[in-house]
């Protein structure tokens, strides 16, 4: 006998919701924390500056100068702790990058490339005779996920990339510009 997929997804989700209640505190702040204040008004409030990361908070922060204009929580990859040092190791690199190009056809819904490896990142990797991969990227959910979209939230999922999910990543992709600095912390 067949389980119904709606079944199914509504299980999950008291699963969830009654396993990780932080995790519906934390959606109600998020949504408070994009909702533009009243004097909010003009367009010059919204220009990214520099993107911010903080691994160790789970958060991604569009900046205009030192003024947070919007705040994410993030996923990363499955080894999250340091600076990636070579290719499959599951890891975010940390320190100051560009976000130089963006893909909407990718595997992932919609991406935007992060400038990794640098040059130093290229010699540390050759001095340990290892290759440190790229294709590291701020991304949504993977292509045809979206109706388990639920059961990414919280997790560190990627293989080092910085995912959201699809709804964040519009937002994102509007209004972070190609060039834009992003500095990724521990």
């Amino acid at each position: 006998m067949a389980i119904p997929r709606l079944l199914i997804l509504c299980f999950l989700a008291l699963f969830f919701s009654a396993s990780f209640p932080a995790y519906s505190s934390d959606l109600l702040a998020r949504a408070d924390s994009r909702m533009p204040e009243e004097s909010e008004s003009s367009e010059e409030s919204l220009i990214v500056s520099k993107v911010l990361v903080k691994k160790g908070q789970r958060r991604l922060y569009l900046m205009n100068g030192e003024e947070v204009i919007r705040s994410y929580r993030i996923s990363l990859g499955d080894n999250p702790e340091g600076h990636k040092l070579f290719e499959g190791d599951q890891r975010t690199p940390e320190g100051d990058y560009t976000l130089d190009w963006r893909n909407s056809g990718s595997s992932f819904y919609k991406s935007i490339h992060i400038s990794y490896p640098s040059k130093k990142d290229r010699e540390m990797a050759e001095n340990w005779g290892l290759n440190p991969g790229g294709s590291i990227m701020i991304h949504g959910l993977p292509n045809g996920s979206e109706d388990m979209a639920f059961a990414y939230t919280g997790l560190d999922w990627t293989n080092g990339c910085i995912a959201v999910n699809n709804q964040e990543m519009d937002e994102i992709w509007q209004l972070v510009n190609d060039g834009t600095p992003i500095r990724i912390l521990p």
